[in-house]
């Protein structure tokens, strides 16, 4: 007990993490902790311990043991509801539920970063990695916690937990015993289950509150975009707040605020009959833009508007361009640009070429001179009309990139989305969408008045009468574009 604190009933939450790679025993750089320490945490919901109940050179286990404290979960909450032992008395301190992933994201934070100064090259590589969570709240079964992690690469048994062993005619619990098994990199593993665990147990025992959609866009790097069943995960995760989904799932497909799914488009077969494939209208942008850099010969690029730098990312990894300079005037933006840069694992001397900045387009920044080009990724449709001389001005007449890449959205093309209301943009922020007619005179325009020619480029497929869902304009100063 606590000096001044009273003894309290605790009771315990296992998991159990096993490596059987060569030298297992290096699980404990990934992890941060040493496997002949016994080391504890505070945490919100009580205490969390790690331990290593076995530690040899074929197979070490990491125990995360988490002791709930089920008054202190509502003391000072003011809570009145009717059933108030339900405050008490109920699953939370037995099961591993979202309480026990916010402790797994404390105890593990560095790993889960996949970070490891001591080992980089353990951190980057997948390990043949057990997990057993032994009570696991389940909705769904046993068939949903495979549906959830299989993709993923894991081997899944789940076995359903009985009410009562004693009495079989009382049937199965809501708890499986899960047990994963596979290769897999630590940190990527420690994400899914930081993500999937309250997804399985769909029941948040916190706030949901919109740094959620951070928190799961950070962890479902890498794999949660592509997840066969990324709906129902991003559902659960943040409690059914529809905003709140809406948000996660746009930022996830990096389009626009409608059903990913209504934005993706099919490349045919080619001669060689290899199966078409969906193709994100986001991938085909960057795609898109990339080709028109490298055609211009650029090797210097300003992405003005990054956002969380997709853009940038691709940049950075094609040798071809040796300076990238990621600029938005949002602070979160830049971070979640900087953790997607460095969550991407690029080397150091891929790094060394990017830089990350706040400022804004619509000013003149003396830094955002000297570039071969800049580019304007679904930007301009996010000013209001009244700003758009601004950023003439200071990216035209005071930048003066050697190429200019402008994308936006084609609105005559958003009667192809059939979940898109009619009248509605394509996302809550775009205080405009133009047609082709306008996209087109506003250019022209632009060009004529700062000396740039100007071309235009269809991005996605193109419709026989509505034209592509992406409309481009590449700006070349002094010459043809």
């Amino acid at each position: 007990m606590r000096a001044g604190r009273p003894l309290r009933h605790t009771v315990a939450v296992l998991m159990t993490l096993t490596s059987t790679d060569t030298d297992a025993t290096d699980l404990g750089y990934l992890l941060h902790k040493h496997p002949d320490k016994v080391q504890t945490f505070d945490v919100s919901s009580g205490r969390a311990h790690v331990f290593y109940p076995a530690a040899d050179a074929d197979r070490c286990t990491v125990a995360l043991l988490l002791e709930v404290d089920p008054v202190g979960l509502v003391r000072g909450k003011g809570r009145t509801d009717a059933f108030a032992l339900g405050q008490y008395v109920n699953d939370r301190p037995y099961a591993a539920s979202s309480l026990f992933a916010v402790a797994l994201g404390r105890v593990f934070r560095t790993a889960m970063a996949g970070r490891c100064d001591a080992r980089p090259d353990l951190a980057a590589r997948a390990l043949p990695l057990e997990i057993h969570v032994p009570a696991l709240p389940c909705r769904g079964g046993p068939e949903v916690a495979r549906r959830l992690f299989a993709p993923l690469g894991w081997t899944v048994t789940a076995a359903p937990v009985p009410l009562d062993e004693t009495v079989p005619a009382w049937g199965e619990s809501r708890y499986v015993d899960l047990r994963l098994a596979g290769e897999v990199r630590l940190a990527d593993a420690l994400n899914h289950l930081y993500v999937l665990l309250p997804v399985l147990d769909d029941a948040k025992h916190y706030w949901v509150s919109p740094d959620e959609v951070d928190k799961l866009i950070r962890a479902g790097d890498g794999w949660l975009a592509g997840h066969p069943d990324r709906e129902l995960i991003t559902r659960r995760y943040l409690a059914r707040q529809r905003r709140l989904v809406a948000q996660a799932v746009a930022r996830l497909a990096e389009v626009d605020d409608t059903e990913p799914e209504a934005l993706d488009y099919d490349v045919p077969a080619d001669g060689e009959g290899v199966p078409a494939r969906r193709v994100p209208l986001a991938q085909a942008r960057r795609d898109g833009v990339l080709e028109v850099l490298k055609k211009a010969g650029a090797t210097t690029v300003l992405d003005l508007g990054c956002g969380e730098g997709a853009l940038v990312k691709a940049l950075a990894e094609d040798p071809a361009f040796t300076r990238v300079v990621g600029v938005d005037v949002s602070h979160r933006a830049l971070e979640a640009a900087n953790w997607r840069l460095w969550k991407g694992r690029l080397p150091d001397r891929v790094r060394e070429r990017v830089e990350l900045r706040q400022s804004s387009a619509t000013y003149r920044d003396a830094r955002n001179a000297g570039f071969d080009a800049a580019v304007l990724m679904e930007v301009i449709e996010h000013l209001d009309p009244p700003r758009l001389p601004a950023l003439e001005r200071s990216v035209f007449g005071y930048a003066q990139p050697g190429t200019v890449v402008v994308t936006t959205p084609n609105v005559e093309y958003n009667v192809r989305y059939p979940d898109l209301p009619a009248g509605a943009t394509r996302h809550r922020d775009h205080r405009f969408e133009w047609t082709r007619a306008q996209f087109r005179a506003w250019a022209d325009a632009v060009a004529t008045r700062y000396g740039y020619t100007v071309s235009y480029l269809p991005i996605g497929p193109e419709d026989e009468e509505l034209g592509p869902p992406t409309q481009l304009a590449v700006f070349a100063r002094g010459g043809a574009a």
